[in-house]
């Protein structure tokens, strides 16, 4: 398998299905009036993992070109994208289900749900495994990275799911000060997690090193500053956080509209970035 762009975008958009699975579970639980917002979720997580699915059997140097790649990777069950093959063959069909029963406007069945929650958490931690398998690989093969990939999972899911409630159901999604506040802890979670990783790989080997080192002061430094720490991390805390932790009152107006909406739109921006620069930051190590 070719590791590059189109694998990010895989990577992005099953961990970011997963997230808005979960998060319509927890809106579900926690606002059942929300309705809207519940079923956008729903529907959201089969796309998003449809579409990465796509990508990636369209991916010219591993899909197309060698098709009967994927017949034998499903008969590896000792390989971890073997693993990860058998929880989207779980997660895939239970969304949907989930999804055409919203749209049906049927009820869904508690147990379905909850295997629907299991498969997702399992399609995100997987998504983080993927890359850590490969040992040779210090910025990938590292115990933190499956932790970072389901915590930005989440964020992305939850902002996914919260761009939509923005524009269908502003005034309620408003006062879901839970989801919001989800968003600040995810973030600074998010944050401190990325640092620990950088840490524990910078210190254990000249090539970990130099992968941090082109990520934060090489030539990655532009994207990693601005799409992940700023745009991803930092921007959508104070959005978020504001409100919340300071203001504790609600801006409707046309302004904090586009101001929530661009919070919500550099999480996407910034998880897919996470992804694509931990790929191509990644140095092997030189055995000699």
């Amino acid at each position: 398998m070719v590791w590059g762009p189109m694998i990010a975008w895989y990577l992005f958009l099953a961990g970011a299905s997963a997230g808005a699975f979960l998060t319509s579970a927890f809106v579900e639980a926690k606002y059942p009036e929300s309705v809207k917002m519940r079923v956008a979720g729903r529907i959201i997580a089969p796309i998003f993992v449809g579409i990465g699915l796509l990508m990636l059997m369209l991916d010219a140097e591993a899909g197309l070109m060698n098709p009967l790649r994927f017949f034998w990777l499903v008969s590896n069950p000792s390989s971890v994208m073997t693993l990860g093959v058998y929880f989207i063959c779980v997660y895939m069909p239970v969304a949907l289900v989930v999804a055409l029963l919203e749209i049906l406007k049927k009820r869904v069945p508690k147990w379905l749900t909850w295997i629907g929650i299991v498969a997702a958490f399992a399609v995100a931690a997987y998504t983080g495994f993927l890359l850590g398998v490969v040992k040779a690989y210090p910025l990938w093969n590292n115990a933190v990275l499956p932790i970072l990939f389901v915590v930005s999972a989440l964020s992305a899911g939850l902002a996914a799911t919260s761009l939509v409630g923005l524009i269908v159901d502003r005034e309620r999604f408003e006062q879901m000060w839970l989801i919001k506040k989800s968003h600040v802890i995810l973030s600074v979670v998010e944050m401190v997690v990325l640092a620990t990783m950088l840490i524990i790989v910078a210190a254990g080997s000249f090539e970990g090193a130099a992968s941090v080192q082109s990520l934060v002061a090489g030539q990655y430094a532009p994207a990693f500053w601005g799409g992940i720490v700023l745009l991803g991390l930092v921007a959508p805390f104070l959005i978020e956080g504001y409100p919340v932790f300071i203001a504790k009152r609600v801006e409707t107006s046309t302004t904090s509209l586009v101001v929530s909406v661009i919070g919500e739109a550099g999480v996407l921006v910034g998880g897919f970035m996470l992804r694509l620069l931990v790929i191509l930051a990644a140095l092997p190590v030189l055995f000699l």
